[in-house]
């Protein structure tokens, strides 16, 4: 749920081309939607390399950041950045991403989670963790990848099924599509919350790369859009190294030359408990 685990190299990778070419279009409008609170205490599920955090504690003067994720390497990289404010730096825990987290109920004014590397049938579950964590009146924050998303990828999974006769590739590709979430189905997966004053905000991105390529060598694909791919895609793990075998083949030699350019619509929804 909270993603991959990174090695100290991946998370040197994430920190310098990851969060600038990709996360930060999510993490930017999460902060925008992010509402003031007086003494605010912040829940950060999935922190990864803590790189919000120092934004959040701008935003939010006197407020204190908890962050939680599974790998090691991580925490230690957010650990590393130091305090980011005049005010108490983040602090950090290391879990394994099981739900309920070892947090104490209705805790903190803000949880939030930024492209967490969960299928669509786990979402239920991180938004109820997140809207446990909260204290009345306290906001959830969800930043996600939404339906439309990566159609460049989708269309050559649904290539390699045909090619290869994978007629359950291609059902699993179709249901994880369907199963993205749409502005319409995260207000409504809020709401069944109880929570209130739901608002989710789009925007549609390009993400460009000069080839097929330089795309596939890239952190972005390594660390952040394979991942959630896979993690959308319900098939088992022969299958999973077919498709993704097959990706990188097509990718490779439909964009040896011209630039290849990614699809996503970044959305995030907040909700209020009443």
């Amino acid at each position: 749920m909270f993603g991959p685990l990174l090695s100290a190299a991946d998370a040197v990778a994430l920190d310098s081309a990851v969060i600038p070419r990709y996360l930060s279009h999510f993490s930017s409008l999460l902060l925008e939607m992010m509402l003031p609170y007086e003494a605010a205490k912040v829940a950060n599920l999935g922190c990864r390399t803590g790189h919000i955090d120092s934004q959040v504690l701008e935003k939010l003067q006197n407020a204190t950041v908890v962050g939680i994720d599974a790998s090691p390497a991580a925490i230690e990289a957010a650990r590393a950045r130091g305090p980011a404010s005049a005010g108490a730096p983040p602090s950090y825990m290391l879990h394994d991403g099981g739900l309920p987290l070892p947090l104490s109920p209705g805790g903190f004014t803000h949880a939030l989670s930024v492209h967490p590397l969960c299928p669509a049938g786990e979402r239920q579950a991180l938004l109820s963790e997140l809207r446990r964590l909260l204290v009345p009146g306290g906001q959830v924050l969800l930043a996600l990848p939404l339906r439309g998303s990566f159609p460049e990828l989708s269309d050559m999974g649904r290539e390699c099924a045909l090619k290869q006769d994978l007629s359950s590739l291609s059902t699993a590709i179709d249901a994880a599509s369907a199963a993205r979430p749409t502005p319409e189905s995260m207000t409504q997966e809020f709401e069944a919350l109880g929570l209130i004053d739901v608002e989710v905000d789009v925007r549609l991105i390009a993400v460009s790369f000069g080839s097929g390529r330089e795309f596939l060598d890239d952190p972005v694909a390594r660390l952040a859009v394979l991942p959630e791919l896979s993690a959308q895609i319900d098939v088992d793990a022969a299958v999973s190294e077919k498709l993704l075998r097959y990706i990188h083949e097509a990718v490779s030699k439909y964009w040896s030359e011209g630039a290849f350019e990614l699809t996503v619509n970044v959305g995030c929804a907040s909700g209020r408990c009443p």
